[in-house]
């Protein structure tokens, strides 16, 4: 089992480490231990759920949603106790938020299309307006 330790006195949300205690004081991400020095201690599962968490926020996702997902996905992981129709209710909640990652995504592809075309047409504007070098016979 693999470790990673994150010093419980870094930077506020704005710096390194604020923002891993921001999802702490949230309840989206509990460390598993603390270390004598401080550090809150993360297992590989608790990576997991912090690299979840770090690619839904891009994609626009509430604190709230990430707390969803990741409710569900827990009650999917744990598997006990659950009958058929709680499973695919749960499932139903995974896909539903597939959907909207993939609708962000799309959206996201427009943007960047177009953020590309803009660096392209200022690339070549610049390229126009360089004047061109003394010909040397």
């Amino acid at each position: 089992m693999h470790v990673l330790a994150v010093h419980a006195r870094g930077p506020g949300p704005s710096g390194r480490g604020g923002t891993i205690r921001h999802y702490e004081e949230t309840g989206l991400v509990i460390p598993s231990a603390r270390s004598r020095g401080g550090f809150r201690l993360y297992t590989e599962t608790d990576v997991a759920r912090l690299m979840v968490i770090r690619r839904m926020k891009p994609l626009g996702f509430t604190l709230e949603q990430m707390r969803d997902l990741l409710d569900a996905t827990d009650r999917l992981d744990a598997a006990t106790g659950l009958d058929a129709d709680e499973r695919d209710a749960l499932l139903e909640r995974v896909r539903t938020y597939r959907q909207a990652a993939d609708e962000q995504v799309a959206k996201l592809r427009i943007q960047l299309a177009r953020a590309e075309d803009f660096a392209a047409t200022l690339s070549a504007r610049l390229e126009q307006s360089t004047p061109a070098a003394p010909v040397r016979s």
